[in-house]
């Protein structure tokens, strides 16, 4: 009796979106140009190995500005910060390298516009994510977060014809989905984003391991447990038809038992995960017999960001250069 065919099917895209290569390399080419220590406020991505490698170049990763001592180097995370943090930085005379991704940035632009013209914000997104921290600090008198249904009764809002939502840019676009219906049964009126606010990649992700998950006896994320579009990989494997699925962020916390009557594995990461991590997964998957894989890719990305503009200024501490030119 022969053995079942066991393969993999490995999604694409899958791994580094455009703002979490950009963010990476910020800080890699700040320790560079500047040496270390490089302060960085808060994890630069979500992802527990590419945060372990940057600390043995000497980044130094800190929790809040006031961790970060006077005049000294910190780059911001790609999640974003809200006004209040720049404020703070300038005040201890920090050299700052804003490692934002631009599609975060985005948001929080809609979010000034929004408010400037007098409209209650709902933003859908997670409470306590540092992203929505930030997009929040933006306009904390405009805004209200919603993150779960109890959240869309408590809205109050002063006029429903200017009502608008935005989102984390990170989330299940079913889940937000749902959400906005829910929403639009109490505010009819309410008014879409002006362009989509759920990151590309993070829609790619989705997209592609929506269409293999109901090929799969299990499905493989790799990613972090504090990273919100890896989280909602699972989340959307299962929905999708996955039989099971697990979140992992090396090779040797997969479980044997995962393997138990299983064929075929789908395979692909979240948006902050190096490749070489899913490489070692194959490898891992390989010695125990799943040597087939196939590559099912859903779209090609090929967007890029520039670099932060402070890469290319002078980012001695403002007191230095007054002293300079004094």
């Amino acid at each position: 009796m022969t053995s079942p065919l066991r393969r993999v099917l490995l999604a694409a895209p899958r791994g580094y979106c455009a703002g979490v290569d950009r963010a990476v390399v910020t800080v890699e080419k700040a320790l560079e140009q500047y040496g270390a220590p490089v302060y960085v406020r808060k994890e630069i991505v979500h992802n527990k190995h590419v945060v372990s490698t940057l600390q043995r170049r000497g980044a130094i990763f800190v929790d809040q500005t006031d961790e970060v001592p006077e005049g000294a180097l910190v780059v911001f995370s790609a999640h974003g910060v809200s006004p209040a943090v720049h404020t703070e930085a300038a005040e201890r005379d920090l050299r700052v390298i804003d490692a934002t991704c631009p599609l975060v940035t985005k948001v929080h632009k809609e979010v000034v516009r929004f408010a400037g013209e007098g409209y209650d914000i709902v933003l859908i997104g997670h409470k306590g994510h540092e992203e929505v921290e930030g997009t929040y600090g933006e306009a904390p008198d405009s805004i209200q977060i919603v993150d779960t249904a109890a959240d869309v009764e408590a809205v109050q809002v002063a006029d429903p014809a200017k009502v608008i939502w935005l989102s984390q840019t990170t989330l299940s676009v079913d889940e937000t989905m749902e959400t906005v219906g829910l929403l639009r049964k109490r505010f009819p009126l309410m008014t879409a984003p002006p362009s989509d606010d759920i990151c590309y990649a993070t829609q790619n992700r989705q997209e592609v391991v929506k269409q293999i998950a109901s090929d799969c006896d299990l499905l493989l994320v790799v990613g972090s447990r504090n990273s919100s579009n890896s989280v909602r990989l699972v989340e959307v494997a299962l929905d999708a038809g996955a039989r099971t699925s697990y979140l992992v962020d090396y090779a040797h916390e997969i479980d044997e038992k995962w393997l138990e009557g299983v064929s075929t594995i789908g395979l692909t990461s979240g948006a902050s995960v190096p490749e070489d991590l899913v490489e070692g997964v194959l490898e891992w998957l390989a010695e125990r017999g799943f040597e087939d894989v196939e590559v099912f890719t859903a779209a090609k990305e090929t967007l890029t960001f520039s670099l932060p503009k402070e890469l290319r200024k002078d980012l001695r501490p403002a007191a230095e250069i007054r002293a300079a030119t004094s």
